[in-house]
């Protein structure tokens, strides 16, 4: 193929060879749909899977609680579950220190963990830790670096699948796996389970948390039409036994962008935890004190913050938002150097009632929700967004204000859930009266509607939206083996 799965795929055709039923692979059609595990009278172990998760706790990406979440359920459910993932030191090190120790607690002690590494070369910012070649012959260096990766596969992170590869095959030969799932982004996980669902003639799923090809905030292709990233996506979901998105409208787009494998293209929506949230009486906020509205979440450069800001003006001028104050709690951007100028410009909003309190630990989730009488759903306007916050948000029970397009993919969720505020338009003035009947709704609620609220948000807690899919995995290992018994 011209590339790093190629070669690694010889090298470990061999062991490959020795793990198929028999002594011998079957024959191998390129085409397949399904790779096939051999085949088994009857299940007497658990099913085992492997779960390719590059960001994994204590991470603090934000597909991480996917991904624990996932990992974290199908061990409930009697899975025998390994997760690849990256090592500790390269979040800490080179993202920045963007990491949550506490949800590494909050990981089921049955799953197996294994930490494997990558070339930190694009991450590494110490000269100190340059080599010979990179200190001396920076731009000769960074040439030779950038074609190896164009070569290898279409992605920064393509050095960790070698790892990836060579570990799972190793794992497999003392004992079988009987499914992959991988989980993107980084994308080079979907590139793996392609590889090893040949190598090892066992099923594979993908679950995309974000889009590959295209901008899901931009809503556009970012990356050359025809090249090895698009040829590399259309390989990978040629052969999935299942393609998962996180709404219907990222579903659609694949579906209407790879027709082929239309059939196989499902939806699992994220959800929230009640054993973190915990499920408690809604206090009405204090007659005597000035409600306070929050937004949860990280902070980035994407968000309409000038809107909500203008808004927040407007409205605060009304009786019922008297004093109030908006709290914003979360990280500030995904990398370092967006920090500074999100700090500064909710700095100039001081004086409104408008704070930064900072990241929170997973495990305070529900202390920080139970200070708040208002929520503030601020997200990027584009139609493949839903955001996890959102079902944190209505399993509180307590009013949420949109602060975006009216037509992102979060609204299909909201719809239905009584104590959603939103307005035809993202604009000030709208998002202002939005967040007047936010808190009159917050002063005035009844126990029923409180109740309703609750009651929505119990579809989309994690046992509701994964158990399904669950079943699913389930089903398509005993039809793969029924089918090649």
């Amino acid at each position: 193929m011209g590339d790093l799965s190629g070669a690694i795929q010889s090298d470990l055709a061999p062991l490959a060879q020795k793990l198929s039923t028999g002594g011998s692979p079957a024959a191998e059609d390129p085409r397949q749909t399904v790779p096939v595990s051999r085949s088994r009278t009857k299940r007497r172990t658990p099913p085992r899977v492997l779960y390719l998760s590059f960001f994994f706790p204590p991470s603090r990406a934000s597909g991480v609680f996917r991904g624990r979440a996932t990992a974290n359920h199908l061990a409930k459910a009697g899975w025998d579950v390994t997760v690849l993932t990256a090592p500790r030191e390269f979040f800490d090190r080179h993202l920045g220190g963007a990491t949550d120790d506490s949800l590494e607690s909050l990981i089921d002690p049955h799953i197996r963990v294994e930490r494997l590494g990558l070339d930190p070369y694009q991450w590494e910012t110490d000269v100190r830790q340059f080599g010979f070649l990179r200190g001396n012959f920076p731009s000769i260096t960074n040439l030779f670096h950038q074609r190896k990766q164009r070569l290898i596969f279409p992605e920064r992170y393509a050095s960790w699948m070698p790892r990836v590869l060579a570990k799972a095959v190793t794992m497999h030969a003392r004992r079988r796996f009987d499914l992959i799932l991988a989980t993107g982004n980084p994308f080079v996980s979907f590139a793996a389970a392609w590889t090893l669902g040949r190598l090892l003639r066992i099923p594979y799923v993908v679950d995309y948390r974000d889009a590959w090809t295209f901008n899901q905030f931009t809503e556009k292709i970012r990356v050359p039409e025809g090249g090895k990233a698009m040829r590399w996506e259309a390989r990978v979901l040629r052969d999935a036994a299942e393609i998962v998105f996180v709404n219907d409208g990222m579903r659609r787009w694949h579906a209407e962008r790879y027709p082929f494998a239309a059939d196989r293209m499902t939806v699992v929506p994220n959800g929230w935890e009640p054993e973190i949230l915990g499920r408690t009486e809604y206090p009405p906020p204090p007659a005597d004190r000035p409600l306070r509205f929050g937004y949860m979440g990280t902070v980035t450069p994407y968000l309409p913050l000038r809107v909500l800001f203008d808004a927040w003006r407007t409205a605060r001028s009304h009786p019922l938002l008297s004093g109030a104050e908006l709290n914003i709690y979360g990280h500030l951007g995904f990398f370092p150097d967006e920090a500074a100028p999100l700090r500064q410009t909710i700095a100039l909003e001081e004086a409104n009632g408008v704070h930064y309190c900072g990241p929170f630990d997973k495990t305070d989730v529900a202390r920080v929700y139970a200070a708040t009488d208002a929520l503030v759903l601020c997200v990027p306007g584009a139609r493949y967004v839903t955001s996890g916050k959102v079902f944190e948000y209505m399993a509180t029970g307590k009013p949420v204000v949109s602060v975006h397009q009216p037509d992102i993919a979060a609204a299909e969720v909201l719809a239905g859930y009584p104590l959603w505020f939103a307005g035809p338009r993202l604009d000030a003035d709208t998002v202002a009266r939005s967040l007047i009947a936010a808190a009159s709704a917050a002063r005035h609620m009844s126990p029923s509607v409180y109740e309703a609220a609750l009651s929505h948000a119990e579809n989309y807690t994690r046992d509701a939206t994964l158990g399904p899919w669950e079943a699913r995995l389930r089903r398509l290992l005993d039809e793969s083996q029924v089918s090649h018994a």
